[in-house]
């Protein structure tokens, strides 16, 4: 074809000497079609020869709904774990046949409404809560799955689907052997608290099982100079804190690089342990304990519950699976 157009069913349907029901048949994949494997073969070797893509509104109207899910971001940061994610997500998804299509809502994004409108999604996943319009809005423009990985989805509370408070738990754990006051390094971007709120609670809660003082909460930027101010508050305090645990590796990068500009080291002067295990994790000096997790089991997990969600399925209303483990390394 060269004439600028797009390609339909019927030109491949004309070019393979087929109908036009024939190619959907096939290309379709359609079940108990007795079509001859050679007539098969022909159909897709056309298609590809022509370049012919189906029509997403055409196969969304004959499915009853498009094959997207649209995953809404809010104004995070895209590193290196958010990105893994988002790429194992997209896998997780194709492999049931779904497409993962990704917004952030970092300003100046186009709206939600406007976007969700326009793409007629499926099913929209989002990392943290939905307002209740917003929630409303999609249920009644036919979006049969609205999940949240944190926090509510329409005014609805109820667990979030993957649980932060263990990573909390697990770094007080680590550091509780040998420190009886512990810090919390906080990051300083807000849109974080979905995150970081719940993660500060499970070092609470393990302080408060071990009768521990409560930790001593700095917010920690990321730059050298405000670390070090922290630092400096926690070496000050009453009860000298001498454990930290890091909201993620790079506050607790932070961290490290404030005990530097003190001239200070971990974990002779304070330990530091963070979360993500990302690579510059190991190449800090000294080389960061961390927390990590099965990122891709928890997107193979969310996948499976949009799936078995349109599909009708009750699913648990338990958190997912997330194995958390700890790379111990010279900073504590």
């Amino acid at each position: 074809m060269s004439d600028g157009r797009r390609v339909t069913s019927a030109d491949v349907a004309r070019e393979a000497g087929v109908s036009r029901a024939t190619v959907s048949y096939v290309l379709n994949d359609t079940p108990h079609q007795k079509i001859p494997e050679t007539t098969r073969q022909r159909v897709w070797d056309t298609a590809a020869r022509l370049g012919y893509a189906p029509s997403a509104a055409a196969r969304a109207l004959r499915m009853g709904r498009s094959d997207i899910v649209l995953g809404l971001l809010p104004d995070w940061p895209i590193e290196h774990v958010l990105g893994r994610l988002i790429q194992q997500l997209t896998n997780a998804f194709a492999e049931h046949g779904l497409t993962f299509v990704v917004h952030s809502s970092a300003h100046p994004a186009r709206p939600l409404r406007e976007l969700w409108k326009s793409v007629t999604p499926a099913a929209v996943l989002a990392l943290q809560e939905l307002a209740d319009t917003e929630a409303r809005a999609m249920r009644a423009a036919g979006i049969e799955v609205v999940m949240t990985m944190h926090g509510s989805t329409g005014g609805e509370p109820r667990p979030a689907l993957v649980a932060e408070q263990p990573i909390g738990a697990l770094q007080a754990r680590h550091l509780a052997g040998y420190h009886q006051r512990l810090g919390y390094a906080y990051p300083d971007l807000p849109g974080l608290d979905v995150l970081a709120q719940p993660r500060l609670d499970g070092v609470r809660k393990v302080c408060a099982e071990l009768d521990l003082p409560d930790p001593d909460v700095r917010t920690v930027p990321l730059d050298a100079r405000g670390a070090a101010d922290a630092v400096e508050a926690w070496l000050a305090a009453d009860t000298p804190v001498t454990g930290v645990c890091a909201f993620n590796d790079d506050i607790a990068l932070a961290v490290l690089a404030g005990l530097s500009r003190l001239g200070l080291r971990a974990p002779q002067d304070l330990a530091v342990i963070g979360c993500d295990d990302i690579p510059n994790a190991a190449l800090a000096q000294p080389p960061l304990t961390t927390v990590f997790r099965d990122t891709n089991t928890i997107a193979r997990s969310m996948a499976r519950r949009v799936v078995d969600t349109l599909a009708g399925k009750q699913i648990p209303a338990e958190p997912v699976r997330d194995e958390l483990g700890i790379r111990i390394r010279e900073s504590t």
